[in-house]
């Protein structure tokens, strides 16, 4: 699976990406709002493993993608859609990117690609984005993407040694896509 934006190459992780993927998953200021990270170069290493191996299920309802920057030839973040229930047409996504790339529309361009491949390609009817409460720019992003915000579950993860709330942004297949 590829897809092309603007700036943007988002394709299927490979095994030499492994270098690019932990320049951002080692770095706790990335992985602050996340389940997961910082990581060791051994927890990228499984990781990497995971999804390459992933490719190859069939059906796939996983979809776990680089993003690499045109201009650098560089792996900056990773993306995913997932499909989460085939008989309600329900799809979740999720994305991370290297600190050294905010705050320059990338998360945003991606996801709207993505939600694209989404809505016509997987046929999804529902596709919805979580993120820990505290994480505003997240929450931008999905404010941004025109999703529509559903609501806060309080103190629903216990995650790095503190509860947290975790907010919900959906967007319907119908829905305008800004």
């Amino acid at each position: 699976m590829e897809l092309h934006t603007e700036r943007l190459h988002i394709r299927e992780f490979e095994l030499s990406d492994e270098a690019d993927i932990h320049a951002y998953a080692a770095d706790p200021e990335v992985c602050r709002f996340m389940e997961w990270g910082p990581n060791t170069p051994q927890q990228t290493r499984e990781f990497l493993a995971r999804k390459v191996e992933r490719v190859k299920d069939n059906p796939r309802a996983e979809f776990e993608l680089a993003i690499v920057l045109q201009a650098e030839r560089k792996v900056v973040g990773g993306m995913g859609i997932r499909i989460k229930s085939e008989k309600h047409r329900e799809g979740d996504i999720g994305y991370v990117l290297n600190h050294r790339y905010w705050n320059r529309g990338i998360v945003t361009e991606a996801s709207r690609a993505i939600l694209e491949y989404g809505f016509s390609q997987l046929k999804l009817h529902r596709i919805y984005a979580t993120c820990d409460a505290e994480n505003a720019a997240s929450a931008r992003v999905m404010d941004k993407l025109g999703m529509t915000y559903e609501g806060r579950k309080r103190q629903n993860a216990f995650e790095k040694g503190r509860w947290r709330d975790t907010v919900m942004y959906a967007m319907l297949e119908d829905d305008p896509r800004l």
